[in-house]
């Protein structure tokens, strides 16, 4: 891996990019942005909900954030995944490739917290082989259940704010991340295939305090039920003491 040079943690306010940045720094990677691709309604690369709130997670992290407002994707109306996939990488290539002379030393690499899904690292390696770089992925082919308790034992406060799968009910929006709820997802997994860290799209998080950050998120909701489905819609939000 590259001695030199500035990382940029991929991030959405998530779990598993929160994860990856985490364990970034503690590796003593010289991490200067943070970058947040705002995806509009549907996505099949990038994390959806309030992704707004990245913003309040990098005053608190104390790093300095990118955000990238590509175009509307077109994900809904998409009818060949592979192409959509390599659609939306491209304007996140074009704002890391930007980045490169804005960074002392230059761009050494990224962090992604995919755990599992090919679909997503594939597509971020061809991009760094394309762009000359690193990638640093610390959560790929672990264990997913393992994952969740090292991020609640290293203090990571997690909310569930999206939910679309069999098992998940509307009970699960606003819901704390914590050792109940993953024993509750071990067993959803049992009966209903719902991956423990939601990997394929179960549910979306974000983390609202952990040791990475100086002050944590508050925030003040409603929540939206679509049948099956459903999101907490952010009607406020700040740092606390």
């Amino acid at each position: 891996m590259t001695d030199s040079g500035k990382w940029v943690s991929l991030f959405s306010g998530g779990k598993d990019s929160s994860w990856a940045l985490y364990r970034a720094l503690e590796a003593g990677l010289d991490v200067a942005r943070l970058l947040t691709v705002h995806p509009g309604d549907d996505s099949y690369m990038y994390h959806v909900p309030e992704t707004r709130l990245a913003g309040l997670a990098a005053e608190s992290i104390g790093i300095e954030l990118v955000e990238v407002e590509p175009d509307d994707l077109g994900a809904a109306d998409a009818d060949d995944a592979s192409a959509q996939g390599d659609r939306e990488v491209e304007p996140l290539e074009a704002a890391l490739d930007a980045l490169r002379s804005d960074l002392d030393g230059g761009l050494a690499g990224v962090t992604a917290g995919a755990v599992e899904s090919e679909y997503q690292t594939c597509r971020i390696e061809a991009m760094c082989d394309r762009l000359g770089i690193d990638l640093f992925a610390p959560l790929w082919q672990r264990d997913p259940r393992e994952l969740g308790e090292e991020m609640l034992a290293a203090g990571f406060e997690i909310t569930i704010v999206q939910v679309a799968a069999g098992g998940l009910d509307e009970s699960w929006l606003g819901r704390t991340l914590d050792a109940d709820a993953l024993d509750e997802l071990a067993e959803l997994n049992d009966a209903y295939g719902v991956h423990v860290l939601g990997e394929g799209g179960e549910f979306e998080t974000l983390v609202t305090d952990g040791p990475h950050m100086d002050r944590p998120i508050e925030l003040e909701y409603e929540t939206v039920w679509e049948g099956t489905r459903g999101h907490i819609r952010v009607t406020d939000a700040w740092l606390g003491e």
